[in-house]
């Protein structure tokens, strides 16, 4: 009530200290000297610990220190009674402290003072307690005189050796050495028990070559007392003096027993927080290997640690999820042995909510809160000022429940110190909380400005302590602007914590606190900076190296760039200390020349100022000069137990076998039921390696029993033994049959059919179906019928009419649950109505609006799908030409009560019938009438191929064929070509021709100019216009091109001999689009030159068509050409003289062999879309060409082709050409030239060798 209820704040002023805190985490405590009026009852803030233990030789100094305004005075009780220290010469207290000092220069013993002491600091708002304070002093006893004999032990029998030290207080820590003062050397073998014995698991005769004694170290005296030593004896049977070492006898190995603790099962108590040690050490020849487990559940492996060679179990801070049964197992070849440790966590009362100090604005309501837990439960007792609060004068302001006090409309003058005593058999606790009342403006309990560094994506609190009491209204801003931050991201707790759930880039900024309250304002700013987050964002995962080899581990980090990170590796959970075999090189550690002794744990961490991260990996070092077992998979688990049985789940928990040396990284745990697939093993799960108890889910009704089995690197074990069965209880069934579903295979019935459910989701035996359906909208009731098979028909049905169904699987236990309702139909029969007034409209060259009159829906006779028409191409309106008459379906859906709908994709300038029939899910209707129709004439295609051949080096060649469908009566055919130089192009030239002329030959006027070429059919609807783009940038056509035909290239001599004439060519089998120009375009060019590729792309109305090229140059004139014959009869010369020295001395000359190379099956595609046939020799450089720096060759604009042969070309949908043109050289100079290396005048030799 009033909001401050559950208020407390931590405010230091000067030597006084206020709390306000809404929770643990956010309570600071700050200073502020600038508030030395503030009133305040006794704190206690320093005291010594409960059980106080002196050295007998000092004074004793009992402390005691406290704060408040005005000055606390103190007071001592010892033993429950007043100590007064005024009447005692050899105790006295220190200035402005309750802390006593007690002497004994004057004589006295330090023993007479052993009691229980309780510091009292009184001011004039209360009184304040110290805990009880146990004093004791603490003592050294002599070890008891005693003779010992020699002990006289067989080899390789277990030998304990007691120490029983003497009692002292604190126990004394005890070891082991011989009378040289020389630590005995602790191993597997043997090692001191917690009760400070020394354990022989088996004696060895050189045990016998020294003496043992136990030591007690006293830490107060830091005095040790030895123990009178052991002598052992060791007989062993002897062949002869000399060699008794060699002829010593056999000793015969043992299974393992244990020592400590004896029997199979032991307890243990243990309180809450303290250290929990066991201890399983075991006799055995060979020396057993003690391994540990829990039963029931995972070894906490966070809290564990061995120690003595595995022989001690320790967690340091014993939580109650730590009671249980542990398990040690020891074991050797012989055999093993396993001892049982209940171990109990009790616990001395422990804090849930302490209560903490209150301070109070006039009329203003509180609360304190006092609870505890511990086990046994404690008790809770309120004291105020010391004495309890039952005795103590009424207060109506104040009402105690239980474990709180309630404060209601608190005035001035009331404040005091309450205590909360929290008590059981194993401890207490006390706690004191002052209720101050008074009044003041507020203020800041921290630096005006502060800059907090956080990392992005993290929950981050921006802190603002203030104090004022009225409690002030604290508000955030950000960047000094809004209304105040609270909601959504934002968080603002009651103690002025604000919290950002989830810190982002854009949250980075300037905020500031402001309380308020009606005696003043405060404000302080906190600048937050967002950081990227340190992690490792790859790392080494567990490795196993053979020994001498070297290994990397890898810790690559990613990081803030404004924040350092320092990287270190740890082995083992200890530094690692780098050398010349460890070396950390930037992001990894390097170990070279693997040894057994770096076998352990690394891990990698990486901090910066904010963060850190960090990653582990075992490594194992693999053939260390020990039986080598890593290439074995591990043994089988062992001991199967189920525990915590519970309806449809069990724990299982097993002990893994030996992995031989490569970890277990999994286990997978199979069952087998004896019910359905008796002998059947199946999977249920996988588990990581790490664990060894699990809890399976399972199913009801069946009788398991189960089997795991430990999989490793190198493969998998043999399954474990099984366990005991486990049957689980029946239950009514879980699933719901799957699948449900109901169709008519008949026009009068109905099958109603769904998925069975499996084996295991039976739940209980006689598992049957209970089916129910009934007809929709009906309202009738539902019929049903139980079945065992997973299939009901339902006879004598209307036609087609809509049923509801629903099923649920019942066995004895009951009826699982029904599924939900499906809708169903029963069979489908011939439609009885044919559509009607089927007629078309709008025909043009490629598309028709058919019309028609819909059917009654009842006539339909099923589920209706569609109105089916089918059309097929009666006949071209062409004279001559044959057309297939295959017929075609299109279908449409439609309710409507006269439908219509577009039939497209017709071709031009045919004749077509079509009918149409209504269609169900199974059958088609009666036709209807038959419709003949026209389409109009359209475009042509293109022309079957287009070819360009040369006749002379003044002439060009064009032919080509009529068009495969003329879409029309073909009237002529249109060829425009211009000129290209550059990017500028000449004034088209247009030549037409009639129907019957496919042939063309153009003169050239000179020799080194390049043409564009388009040819288009043309009908009465004409042509459309064709746009051309420059041949380097073309736009990639819109339709999508038919495959095109890979063509052979051929080429051309460039020698002054006569040539013969040659070709090039391109045919295509195309499909007429009406709205696309039939328009091929070629370039060419006469500029001298080496051949490169030609390439031609198709145009439309909205493509820019691309131009091929050819280029034709007379280059006998030529300079460079009259150069390279020089050269070449230079090479010859020179090559005849290298021949015939070899010869003379009998030597061979090399010969290059002739390689043919297959061109590329797969067309190659430009960047521009355009399509690219060609060969090796494309790839070659030109003359007038530039090499790139990657060695590709980029074609200057002013290349020079020669017109060359080659196969034929093709067209695209649209009519538009593609082809290639490549020259065709010389068979002897083709192949000599297909080396990159012919550009060495040695390759040059041995080419035209």
């Amino acid at each position: 009530s009033g909001g401050h209820s559950h208020l407390c704040v931590c405010v230091c002023v000067c030597d006084f200290a206020f709390i306000i805190c809404t929770q643990p985490h956010l309570c600071n405590l700050l200073f502020v000297p600038s508030l030395p009026t503030v009133k305040q009852p006794p704190t206690i803030v320093k005291q010594s610990v409960k059980d106080y233990i002196v050295d007998p030789r000092d004074n004793i100094i009992i402390e005691c220190e406290a704060k408040g305004n005005p000055v606390p005075m103190f007071s001592w009780r010892r033993n429950g009674k007043f100590f007064n220290i005024g009447k005692d010469p050899r105790v006295s207290m220190r200035k402005r402290s309750g802390t006593l000092e007690i002497g004994f220069r004057s004589g006295g013993r330090p023993e007479d003072y052993e009691g229980e002491y309780q510091c009292f600091a009184t001011n004039d708002f209360g009184v304040a307690l110290s805990s009880k304070i146990l004093l004791r002093v603490s003592k050294a006893p002599l070890w008891p005189k005693e003779v010992l004999e020699p002990v006289v032990v067989t080899e390789g029998s277990p030998l304990v050796l007691p120490c029983n030290p003497p009692p002292g207080l604190p126990p004394p820590f005890t070891f082991w050495m011989n009378s040289m003062m020389i630590p005995i050397p602790h191993d597997k073998r043997v090692s001191m028990g917690l009760n400070g014995d020394l354990y022989f698991s088996n004696v060895i005769a050189q045990d016998a070559q020294t003496d043992y004694s136990c030591n007690a170290r006293f830490l107060f005296t830091q005095t040790i007392q030895q123990k009178n030593p052991f002598t052992l004896k060791v007989p062993h049977s002897l062949c002869s003096s000399r060699r008794h070492l060699a002829s010593r006898r056999k000793v015969a190995e043992t299974m393992p027993t244990f020592l400590s603790p004896s029997g199979s099962e032991s307890s243990k108590m243990v309180l809450r927080d303290e250290r929990l040690l066991l201890e399983c050490i075991a006799a055995g020849l060979p020396t057993p290997t003690i391994k540990w487990f829990k039963k029931g559940g995972d070894l906490p492996v966070q809290k564990v640690k061995f120690e003595n060679f595995n022989k001690t179990l320790k967690i340091v801070s014993v939580s109650e999820e730590d009671a249980g049964e542990y398990v040690c197992m020891a074991n050797n070849h012989v055999g093993s042995i396993r001892h049982s440790i209940i171990v109990q966590v009790k616990a001395a009362p422990y804090w849930l909510d302490k209560p903490t100090d209150l301070v109070l604005a006039p009329d203003e309501n509180g609360r304190l809160v006092c609870r505890a837990n511990g086990n046994p439960k404690p008790n809770i007792q309120w004291l105020i000022n010391g004495q309890p609060i039952n005795s103590s004068l009424p207060n109506p302001s104040r009402q105690v429940l239980g474990d709180t006090i309630i404060f209601r409309s608190v005035q001035m003058g009331s404040s005091a110190v309450y205590q909360c005593n929290a008590s059981n058999q194993h401890g207490y606790l006390l706690a004191n909380a002052f209720v101050s009342v008074l009044d003041m403006a507020p203020r800041m309990l921290d630096p005006k400005t502060r800059l907090i560094k956080v990392v992005e994506n993290n929950r981050t609190f921006l802190d603002c302590p203030f104090f004022g009491s009225p409690l002030p209204e604290l508000r955030w801003f950000k960047n000094g602007q809004g209304s105040g931050l609270d909601g959504g991201q934002y968080r603002v707790y009651i103690n002025g914590t604000l919290e950002i759930k989830q810190a982002r880039a854009e949250d980075a900024g300037t905020y500031t606190c402001v309380a308020n309250s009606i005696l003043g304002s405060a404000n302080k700013q906190v600048h937050l900076e967002v950081k990227e987050p340190t992690r490792i964002v790859q790392a080494s995962g567990h490795q196993s190296v053979i020994k001498g080899s070297t290994v990397h581990l890898e810790c690559k980090v990613k990081s803030d760039p404004s924040l350092p990170v320092t990287v270190t590796w740890t082995k083992d959970d200890k530094p690692l200390y780098l050398g010349w075999r460890l070396k950390k090189d930037g992001e990894s550690l390097t170990i070279n020349n693997v040894n057994e002794g770096d076998e352990g744990t690394y891990a990698c961490t990486v901090k910066s100022e904010i963060d850190q991260d960090s990653s582990s990996a075992r490594l194992t070092v693999l053939g260390t000069g020990r039986r080598e077992e890593h290439h074995c998979p591990p043994d089988p688990p062992i001991d199967l137990d189920l525990s915590d049985p519970a309806a449809r789940s069990v724990r299982l928990t097993w002990i893994p076998g030996n992995d031989h040396r490569s970890p277990i990284t999994e286990f997978l745990v199979q069952f087998e039921e004896n019910r359905w697939e008796p002998g059947r093993w199946q999977n249920l799960s996988t588990y990581p390696g790490d664990l060894n108890s699990v809890v399976l889910q399972l199913a009801p009704f069946v009788n398991y029993q189960f089997r795991v089995i430990a999989i490793n690197s190198v493969g998998q074990s043999q399954p474990s033994r099984p366990s005991l069965r486990y049957k689980t209880s029946g239950a009514a069934p879980d699933a719901i049959p799957k699948g449900l579903r109901g169709w008519g295979s008949k026009k009068d019935n109905m099958e109603i059919t769904w998925e069975p459910l499996l084996d295991l989701e039976r739940n209980g035996p006689n598992l049957h179906y209970n089916v129910f359906w009934r007809q929709k909208d009906t309202g009738e009731e539902w019929s049903n019928v139980t079945t065992l098979e997973s299939k009901h028909i339902v006879s004598n049905t209307d036609t087609y009419v809509p049923y509801e169904i629903k099923i649920q699987a019942r066995n004895d236990f009951g009826s699982g649950p029904e599924s939900n309702v499906v809708n169903g139909f029963s069979g489908e029969d011939n439609p009885t109505d044919a559509p009607t007034e089927l007629r078309v409209s709008k025909v043009n060259r490629t598309k028709v609006n058919v019309h028609w009159k819909s059917v009654d829906p009842s006539s339909v006779q099923g589920e209706f799908k569609e109105y089916r028409l089918y059309y097929w191409r009666e006949s071209s309106l062409v004279p001559g030409l044959v057309v297939s008459k295959e017929k075609k379906t299109k279908g449409f859906y439609s309710t409507l009560a006269e439908p219509s709908g577009i039939l497209s994709d017709l071709v031009p300038y045919s004749e077509y019938k079509m009918l149409m029939v209504v269609a169900n899910s199974r059958f088609e209707g009666p036709p209807s009438n038959t419709v003949e129709f026209t389409t109009k004439e359209g475009v042509p295609d293109a022309p079957r191929f287009f070819r360009i051949s040369r006749r002379s080096f003044d002439t060009i060649h064009l032919e080509w064929d009529k068009p495969l469908e003329p879409n029309g009566i073909l009237t002529g055919y249109q060829l425009k070509y211009q000129t290209v130089n550059g990017s500028r192009l000449g004034r088209p030239q247009l030549e037409m021709f009639p129907p019957n002329v496919t042939d063309f030959t153009l003169r050239l006027l000179d020799r080194s100019t390049r043409y564009r070429f388009y040819l288009s059919a043309r009908t009465q609807e004409g042509l459309t216009d064709a746009s051309v783009a420059s041949p380097l940038t073309p736009t990639p056509p819109l339709l999508t091109p038919l495959p095109p035909t890979t063509i052979a290239p051929t080429t051309i001599s460039t020698s002054t001999t006569t040539t013969p004439p040659t070709t090039i060519s391109t045919s295509t089998t195309t499909t007429t689009t009406p709205s696309t120009t039939t328009t091929t375009t070629t370039e060419a060019t006469t500029t001298p030159s080496p051949p490169v590729p030609v390439t031609t792309r198709r145009t439309d109305q909205n493509v820019l068509g691309t131009c091929s090229y050819i280029d034709q140059v007379d280059i006998a004139t030529q300079g460079w050409f009259i150069g390279l014959m020089c050269a070449i009869a230079l090479i010859i010369l020179i090559l005849l003289i290298v021949c015939f020295i070899k010869r003379s001395r009998g030597g061979k000359y090399p010969v290059r062999d002739k390689k043919d190379l297959p061109l590329d099956p797969v067309d190659q595609k430009d960047q521009d879309g355009s399509f690219d046939y060609h060969s090796d020799e494309d790839n070659k450089p030109l003359q007038g060409s530039q090499t790139s720096l990657d060695g590709n060759v980029k074609e200057s604009d002013d290349s020079l082709v020669d017109y060359g042969e080659g196969g034929d070309g093709q067209f695209n949908e649209d009519g538009s050409f593609i082809g290639q043109y490549t020259v065709k050289k010389d068979k002897d100079e083709t192949e000599g030239n297909e080396s990159s290396e012919a550009t060495s005048p040695v390759n040059a030799i041995y080419s035209l060798a």
